[in-house]
């Protein structure tokens, strides 16, 4: 990422990261994001997880932003039964500008965060998320990315490059995909494929579909591949929560 390199700051700042035709949804893209993650090499169970929490938050997002601001605390609250979690909020708006926080540890934090910031206008910056997340991968260990966005308006093959070094790291970036961009799509699916990762699309809006999505890779990032099979020994899973939405 270019510019000057910046060690991170504390959990309640944000520094310039720059200084660091598809078909509907449906139970089988989920059920596949799920079977994917729990197929990946587990962690130590009780180990602290690092999970690098990404958002496009480029004006056509506020309403997601905001049902993100509600649902990150699922995933604190998911790994806390298998150990704990610090999650790296990275986003990108605006003309050029795309920040990262430090590590948080704790949802009401980060969720005071995220309530000071406002969705603007702007093209994605997926590439500077994709190098930040290799750069601290480097540096500190990261367990996963997890990328919400609807868009992609850069080169895609400069992306894949990106993400094949995060997939050398053993990285894996869950693209979770709102609405049905099918250039997005076919991008997002190669950068998850590219990192040993997984591609899910979810309807615009849908909190539950999203939910379940950002639990799954919450228990990934804090115990691996058993803390999937746990958990989907105590919820309905992703699967059904998305065939009940209509």
């Amino acid at each position: 990422m270019a510019g000057k390199t910046i060690k991170p700051t504390s959990g309640s700042d944000v520094r310039p990261a720059d200084a660091l035709g598809v078909p509907t949804s449906n139970s089988n893209d989920i059920a596949a994001f799920v079977a994917k993650a729990r197929a990946m090499s587990p962690h130590r169970a009780g180990a602290r997880g690092r999970l690098v929490f990404a958002l496009d938050a480029t004006m056509s997002r506020q309403p997601a932003w905001d049902m993100a601001c509600t649902l990150q605390a699922d995933m604190f609250r998911e790994a806390g039964s298998l150990g704990s979690l610090d999650i790296r909020l990275v986003y990108y708006r605006g003309f050029n500008e795309c920040r990262a926080s430090g590590w948080i540890s704790d949802s009401a934090q980060l969720a005071r965060l995220m309530s000071k910031i406002d969705c603007q206008g702007g093209n994605t910056q997926i590439g500077k998320v994709l190098s930040e997340t290799r750069r601290e991968a480097v540096a500190a260990g990261v367990r996963a990315l997890v990328f919400v966005g609807d868009a992609m308006e850069e080169n895609a093959d400069a992306l894949c490059a990106s993400a094949g070094e995060l997939g050398l790291l053993k990285v894996p970036v869950f693209m979770f995909q709102e609405g049905a961009d099918g250039t997005a799509e076919q991008t997002f699916r190669e950068i998850a494929r590219l990192t040993g990762g997984a591609w899910c699309r979810f309807d615009p809006g849908a909190a539950a579909q999203l939910r379940e999505l950002l639990r799954a890779a919450a228990a990934y990032a804090a115990g691996g591949r058993e803390a999937l099979l746990q958990l989907a020994k105590t919820t309905s899973g992703a699967a059904k929560l998305i065939g009940q939405m209509k």
